[in-house]
């Protein structure tokens, strides 16, 4: 998954949130799973997959939390975390010892935050469109990557070793060989012990949350890791209309990172040529196969 995903930790998985309907003048809450069957004000409460909160979920977020707070006296936000890392949101103050409180925020500084934060991303989104465009302009489109060059040395025994893993995976998600071999080489060169600066792990560079995501029972164990990562791509290859240049820059960046750029590779250096090199590993192993 390289370091993309962790360096932008807007792209991680968000956990939804329901809100209870309420009338003018009266206070309104939300539901959350952290402490079933208290009365927290209006809270919000993010899944341990999403402890680093994305921007743009943010900005929703803000606007509810902004309505909630009009209909009270005190227009202010707190934000707390918990011993585990589960973050809520409340219109008011709230008491516990696991709860610590991050932040108060007036709604009026929020709102100005919120309005920062979505023209940033509109500028984001106007970068985005001009990168492809010199792309596009320039010939650089990452489908002509031609073929790196046929996996040889102690690569080429640590490919063997697993090679009936990835196979078995590959058959059943519906996936290339080629394509696990692929993403495996330029993830983590075949080595099972691979540990990434930002915490990806295994063969298959899977950060924690994802494994958690997928289910993977133990991140380190080959068989479980390439099963995680095999799950993850045939997830985005459904996601992004079986795109697979799409597919490869939301497994290192995110799959929120593509969908903020209009489903378009985002304009992040490591991310564009974390595709290209997969590619050309992709095109080596099929040359391979049909050689």
């Amino acid at each position: 998954m390289s370091t993309n995903a962790a360096l932008h930790p807007e792209n991680a998985l968000l956990a939804s949130t329901r809100f209870v309907g309420h009338r003018p003048g009266q206070r309104a809450t939300t539901l959350c799973n952290g402490l079933p069957g208290s009365s927290l004000g209006s809270q919000l409460q993010s899944s341990n997959t999403a402890r680093r909160t994305r921007r743009d979920w943010i900005s929703g977020l803000v606007l509810a939390l902004l309505l909630v707070a009009s209909t009270a006296a005190s227009a202010d936000v707190f934000k707390y975390v918990d011993e585990n890392g589960n973050v809520y949101f409340s219109d008011e103050p709230l008491k516990g010892e696991r709860l610590k409180l991050e932040w108060k925020r007036t709604a009026k500084r929020l709102s100005s935050e919120n309005k920062r934060q979505s023209e940033a991303h509109e500028r984001e989104r106007l970068a985005a469109v001009q990168a492809q465009a010199r792309l596009r302009r320039s010939g650089d489109d990452v489908y002509a990557a031609r073929p790196s060059t046929q996996v040889s040395g102690s690569m080429s025994v640590r490919r063997a070793r697993y090679r009936h893993l990835i196979e078995s995976a590959a058959r059943r998600h519906g996936l290339s060989p080629e394509l696990l071999h692929a993403v495996i080489r330029a993830e983590s060169a075949y080595k099972p012990d691979a540990l990434s600066h930002a915490g990806a792990c295994g063969l298959m560079q899977l950060m924690p949350a994802t494994a958690r995501r997928f289910r993977v029972h133990d991140i380190w164990d080959p068989a479980a890791n390439i099963e995680g990562g095999a799950r993850y791509l045939r997830l985005l290859l459904d996601m992004f209309d079986h795109d697979l240049r799409l597919a490869l820059a939301a497994y290192n960046a995110g799959e929120n990172a593509v969908k903020r750029y209009g489903n378009e590779i985002p304009p992040y250096r490591e991310t564009q040529g974390y595709v290209r090199k997969v590619l050309q590993h992709f095109w080596a192993e099929r040359a391979s196969r049909s050689s």
